[in-house]
């Protein structure tokens, strides 16, 4: 039986990416092309930076719907379909997990799939027909704690799975506004350069990676690059699972900023 795949990816800009596919031209690509280089999974997790509750929460439908949970955009927007069922059997298995280790947690038969869950997957599986469960953040922002939960989750790396954390390694999108696309910002950059050095480097110890992701704020523009965690911190529930040095799949611009993905 395969292993789990273990990817921190970016999601673009709401619905942006089916709507705009020239603006999302590069990283459309990379997550159309990850389904041709992984086995394919018997069943998805997402941890998506668009679902924050008090407790993790865990999508427990049989036959979730989708929530177009963004605003302002063309009606083609919130006619999307993405019929995926969901895996109320592994949010089960999801809930045992985080319960055995003490991490509050809940069962959610009412929630249905975001965007940071249908729209990568649309790209990356357009038929629907892989079962998936999302996995919420606190709403503490926590870094340690999300980094505790992907522990708690690791043995899920044993199974034949799809683990998408769905976020952006850059997400201040204030400083996107309006901005040149072909200049190069440094802030950007230098966190970027952090970041992967983070992730990839097996020079560095564990309990170290660990440390600094956990820290995250102490690197380089960290805030500026997220003045608000929750499209980062998926990341942390990814190696929490996974545990070690990830590979660098996709660092590519995106509305002009340096964005990267990682593997495990």
């Amino acid at each position: 039986m395969a292993n789990a795949t273990i990817v921190y990816a970016p999601h673009g800009g709401g619905p942006m990416p089916l709507l705009d596919e020239a603006l999302h031209a590069n990283m459309n690509r990379f997550l159309r092309t990850v389904p041709t280089t992984i086995p394919r999974p018997d069943a998805i997790v997402v941890v998506s930076a668009h679902w924050e509750e008090p407790v993790i929460s865990i999508t427990a439908a049989q036959f979730p719907t989708l929530l177009f949970d963004y605003h302002g955009f063309p009606p083609e927007a919130y006619e999307f379909e993405y019929p995926a069922p969901g895996a109320p059997q592994l949010a089960e298995r999801v809930h045992a997990l985080l319960r055995a280790d003490e991490i509050e947690s809940k069962l959610d038969p009412q929630r249905d799939f975001d965007h940071g869950l249908f729209i990568p997957l649309m790209l990356m599986y357009p038929d629907a027909d892989i079962p998936c469960i999302q996995i919420s953040l606190s709403s503490s922002l926590d870094a340690g704690l999300h980094v505790r939960v992907g522990k708690a989750l690791s043995s899920l790396k044993d199974e034949n799975l799809l683990i998408l954390g769905s976020g952006f390694s850059f997400h201040n999108m204030q400083a996107a506004a309006g901005r040149d696309r072909d200049r190069v910002d440094l802030k950007n950059r230098e966190f970027e350069t952090w970041l992967a050095r983070t992730c990839t480097d097996s020079t560095i110890s564990e309990s170290r990676r660990e440390a600094l992701l956990i820290d995250w704020q102490e690197a380089p523009h960290a805030r500026y690059c997220h003045p608000r965690e929750e499209h980062l911190l998926p990341l942390q529930v990814c190696y929490g699972i996974a545990q070690g040095a990830a590979k660098i799949t996709f660092q590519e611009p995106i509305y002009g900023f340096m964005t990267s993905a990682y593997q495990w």
